[in-house]
């Protein structure tokens, strides 16, 4: 077996419209805060130098939102109320596990233009590929922005689904969507200008708002969809990190192949 890490990194050095601060503490701040904590909860004095070359364990402090990175949407994530069920959207780590280990499919959209596509461009790829997504398959969707990761250009030029694309998935039974773009309705950008032109709200956010009716998961921020070394025939594997009441939790998705 053969894994294909799908996964983009939570990286400080990177443009992120909601900045990322990483900070680290070295081995021999490590000793430090630990003696000091020691000394604050317990009364106890140890002295870093006590230790081998004076040093503890590093540690890491991140400020960071759940969406960034690549991460596992929750349907809590779409809003305060659902239309199904008893009408709370469960929130991450009320997620059943066997949604995020299951067949997955890749769809190439790479050729669409930034906006919303729709669900007539996804059943052109079931028959270019000759296979329709079965219940339960992890839908992947190819749009070639992980190219721009770390830009700008990432947050403002790629291509989403539109409302009916989101529903004919979930119709076939799909519970789990993801894209290597920044999200799976089309830029903010694109959105709000085609909104102010037609004043159509339908236009706002459809594939998020699909969530407050039928019940799924989005993955964001994929990466390296283009190893896959074929649409199908592999396992997602996609575990959201268990933060409880989050809208979102991050997950190192990963593809297993047969070889």
């Amino acid at each position: 077996m053969r894994l294909i890490d799908l996964s983009s990194a939570v990286d400080a050095a990177t443009y992120e419209p909601d900045p990322v601060v990483h900070e680290v503490l070295t081995p021999r701040q490590g000793a430090e805060h630990m003696c000091a904590e020691m000394r604050t909860h317990f009364g106890l004095e140890f002295s870093p130098d006590e230790l081998p070359d004076g040093e503890f364990l590093s540690l890491d402090r991140i400020t960071l939102t759940s969406h960034t990175g690549t991460h596992v949407d929750a349907p809590s994530h779409y809003g305060s109320r659902a239309g199904y069920g008893d009408g709370v959207p469960r929130h991450i780590d009320r997620m059943p596990l066997e949604w995020f280990c299951r067949p997955g499919i890749v769809l190439d959209l790479t050729d669409a233009p930034t906006g919303a596509v729709g669900a007539g461009r996804l059943e052109k790829e079931f028959e270019r590929i000759g296979r329709t997504p079965a219940p339960m398959d992890i839908v992947l969707l190819r749009t070639g922005a992980s190219q721009r990761a770390g830009t700008p250009a990432y947050f403002t030029e790629f291509a989403g689904l539109d409302g009916p694309a989101v529903n004919l998935l979930l119709d076939l039974g799909v519970r789990v969507i993801g894209t290597d773009a920044f999200s799976l309705d089309a830029p903010f950008t694109d959105i709000i200008e085609r909104y102010r032109s037609t004043g159509d709200r339908s236009v706002l956010w459809p594939a998020h708002f699909a969530g407050r009716d039928r019940e799924y998961c989005q993955i964001e921020r994929l990466a390296n969809l283009d190893a896959l070394p074929a649409p199908y025939g592999f396992t997602v594997v996609c575990f959201p990190v268990k933060i409880a009441g989050a809208g979102a939790g991050w997950t190192r998705a990963v593809a297993m192949v047969d070889d």
